[in-house]
């Protein structure tokens, strides 16, 4: 079991797109208040007084659409900044962007995750519900020119409707050292839809990738799930998050914290989560939140994806993907 070291922090609970793989298409989501999530000061606080002095220096900034969040940038900044703190990355839709990259890259923000599920306008409405392509686009260009090399694009295989985009969407690599990532399609939150089209292995994509290029040959794990190889001759790499096919909780380092407060040991479990925002706001003494960080800690290495009860009262599958922040 590796050492938990990497946190993933929602700092907002909407999105300004409607993914079909991470919202229910016809549900209206109950979104938080703005009392209800927690403060730039209070996110500070657990990073510098709870999670780095626990060994756990790496943060990710999710959603919903983190850049939604008024003041991003100087929180940004001051995460960057803030001793002990290896590494802060940020995963958004790339709607914002096109305005928003150069002041991330000032800020000291370094890696960026953009998703991208589609080259073709069309396609990419219909799994986003937005006629935003080109906007998306040109973010991801203008991160490029403001510094951020190599960017990473997140892509989500659907069965029948863009399967037929992953000879395209690995050929970005060719000429740019982009990391294309393959994420397989899971049932958080949106269980109808998943019933409904199904989900494409990471093998099937690897498949067709060796009889269209070639791949290199065997793996290299970086500090994530990621299962990365390379096209030959390419300057970027493909990889693969296989979560439903080939499960990687041997090697899984993060832990998870909600827009709201919600310290959770595993994307797909909330078995023993931590309601962090409460005890800050009763005046929980620092260490005793650490305390109860701690056994989180502890509870995660019980805590198997394929051994999990769907249908547990626990509810492992009571909030979407964009509102767990995975």
């Amino acid at each position: 079991m590796n050492t938990v070291n990497y946190l993933r922090i929602s700092l907002i609970d909407r999105c300004n797109f409607r993914c079909s793989y991470c919202m229910p298409e016809a549900e209206e989501l109950a979104y938080l208040q703005s009392q209800e999530t927690l403060t730039d000061t209070e996110l500070l606080y657990l990073v510098r007084g709870v999670f780095v002095p626990l060994g756990i220096n790496r943060f990710r900034l999710t959603g919903g659409e983190p850049l939604l969040r008024r003041g991003v940038v100087s929180l940004v900044e001051q995460l960057v900044q803030t001793p002990g703190v290896m590494d802060v990355s940020l995963t958004t839709n790339g709607y914002l962007l096109e305005h928003m990259a150069a002041d991330l890259y000032q800020a000291g923000l370094r890696r960026i995750n953009i998703s991208l599920d589609s080259l073709e306008a069309q396609t990419f409405r219909k799994i986003t519900g937005r006629d935003q392509w080109q906007r998306v686009w040109a973010g991801i260009e203008r991160a490029h020119q403001a510094g951020f090399d190599p960017l990473k694009l997140n892509v989500v295989i659907l069965p029948g409707v863009n399967d037929h985009e992953v000879v395209n969407l690995a050929a970005l690599t060719l000429e740019r050292a982009w990391h294309v990532r393959f994420i397989e399609f899971m049932p958080i939150g949106n269980t109808g839809y998943f019933d409904q089209v199904g989900w494409v292995s990471s093998e099937q994509i690897r498949a067709q990738l060796r009889a269209h290029f070639g791949l290199t040959t065997g793996a290299c794990f970086g500090n994530g799930p990621a299962e990365v190889f390379q096209l030959p001759g390419a300057k970027g790499t493909v990889g693969f998050i296989s979560q439903m096919s080939e499960c990687f909780c041997d090697r899984c380092n993060r832990v998870r914290l909600s827009a709201d407060g919600l310290l959770r040991p595993c994307l797909l479990n909330e078995s023993g989560q931590v309601d962090l925002k409460t005890l800050l706001r009763t005046g929980v003494r620092t260490e005793l939140i650490q305390q109860q960080v701690t056994d989180l800690l502890v509870l995660k290495q019980d805590i198997h994806f394929k051994e999990r009860d769907r249908g547990h009262s626990t509810g492992a599958y009571a909030r979407t993907m964009s509102q767990i922040g995975g």
